[in-house]
């Protein structure tokens, strides 16, 4: 999935002034934060899986349904689109600046306060949301649907929440009526630093390497684990391929993309994994001695082969493993194409940039090519995320496409090939 995978992601992207702002008195979340309709003690809620990345439907004040993405690395409520605060008279209390990974110049954005904010049966009143001037992570290019911001700290601080990746649904549950029990799954203890769920209980195995890690559990990033090579004293696996990782508010995350040989979690262990490797310069922003010490993240990739659920007030994550997802190949793009959605659905899509000497390479597409049709597939039946699964299936695989070039339709085929 390449570059949609690592948005990278407003999580590290908020200054800490943001967080502290965001975050009233304890008095005030008692009588203005988050809580569930008619006196519930749970409910759930159904999302969207695109990119692997949770995507729920959501209200903020008199809007119609938006689209934001459920990021535990976030620490505060961020509204990516300007135009639906300017359409719901959303008022600007002070400007501040943001920051994120690649460098740059940070982005300035407004703070709002006093918004509704309302998801099936759970609502929050009085909530501070950030609102960017531009849209520069272009979310809903990247992931193919509309995207309209960005949440998660509010919610997973209030309530015991479940992902339960096969049925596509959130379950919220208010902690003092969630109740543990082993045929949930293995309970591991985490610690919440800085709104971030963090996690030691994570090994992995590289070059005769066998090296404990911490991590943030990431559900805002669509790759299965980043690690800082930097950070963590791991050296890069002998086989590395160069590549854009994505991109941040400051600009492009460049690195290097290598499997490590498995990845303990647990109990449980994984082969054969795909890891992410971002250069030093990359990471663009500096984290002050005081920040909290980590290796890397745990992202959507990973986390979809469990149901997860996220206990913040009493410490800990629950993993329950889904056997047909457990057992998936961690696979990379193997057509070196990577593509942007367009158009009022987001159901148009264009080539943005090609691997040189990748099989579409040499097939000869080009750099604004439209799809058309994949595999005799018309593309408007198709989100970004089943493109993208067709160009990550087993080596050797044909695959068809017909683009639109300067008006004229042009037939490109090639055998998918491996990389890394």
């Amino acid at each position: 999935m390449k570059s949609i995978a690592y948005y990278l992601l407003c999580c590290v992207l908020l200054v800490q002034s943001i967080s502290t702002l965001a975050r009233p008195l304890k008095k005030e979340e008692d009588v203005h934060g988050f809580h569930l309709l008619h006196g519930r003690k749970t409910t759930r809620i159904p999302f969207e899986l695109h990119s692997n990345l949770i995507v729920v439907p959501v209200k903020i004040n008199a809007s119609d349904t938006l689209r934001f993405i459920l990021d535990t690395g976030v620490s505060s409520m961020m509204l990516t689109n300007s135009d639906v605060a300017q359409k719901l008279g959303m008022k600007s209390v002070r400007k501040m600046a943001i920051e994120g990974i690649g460098g740059g110049q940070p982005i300035s954005a407004d703070v709002t306060i006093g918004n509704t904010f309302v998801m099936g049966q759970m609502r929050g009143l009085k909530q501070t949301i950030v609102v960017m001037d531009d849209d520069v992570l272009r979310l809903s290019e990247l992931v193919g649907t509309q995207i309209h911001g960005i949440f998660g700290y509010e919610l997973f601080s209030k309530f015991v929440v479940t992902i339960d990746f096969q049925t596509s649904e959130l379950t919220l549950t208010t902690p003092q009526h969630y109740k543990y029990s082993p045929k949930k799954g293995s309970k591991l203890p985490i610690t919440i630093e800085r709104s971030k769920p963090y996690l030691d209980a994570v090994t992995v195995f590289s070059n005769n390497q066998e090296l404990p890690i911490r991590v943030v559990l990431d559900t805002g990033a669509g790759h299965a684990l980043m690690l800082n090579t930097a950070a963590s004293h791991l050296q890069l696996p002998q086989k590395v391929i160069k590549a854009q990782l994505g991109v941040g508010l400051g600009g492009e995350i460049n690195g290097h993309i290598g499997r490590l040989a498995k990845v303990r979690i647990g109990q449980y262990e994984l082969n054969d994994v795909l890891a992410t490797f971002p250069d030093s310069s990359s990471l663009g922003i500096k984290l002050s001695p005081k920040s909290p010490q980590r290796h890397g993240n745990l992202g959507g990739e990973f986390l979809r082969r469990f149901k997860v659920t996220f206990n913040y007030e009493e410490g800990y994550i629950v993993l329950k493993p889904v056997r047909r997802f457990l057992n998936e190949k961690f696979e990379h793009d193997m057509s070196g194409i990577d593509i942007r959605a367009k158009g009022n659905d987001f159901r148009h899509y264009f080539i943005e940039s090609i691997t040189e000497n990748s099989p579409a390479h040499q097939a000869g597409l080009q750099i604004g090519d439209q799809l058309m049709l994949v595999n005799h597939e018309p593309v408007q039946t198709l989100t970004l995320s089943e493109i993208y699964r067709t160009f990550q299936q087993k080596e050797g695989k044909e695959v068809q496409l017909v683009v639109r070039r300067n008006g004229r339709l042009v037939v490109a085929e090639f055998a998918l090939k491996r990389v890394i």
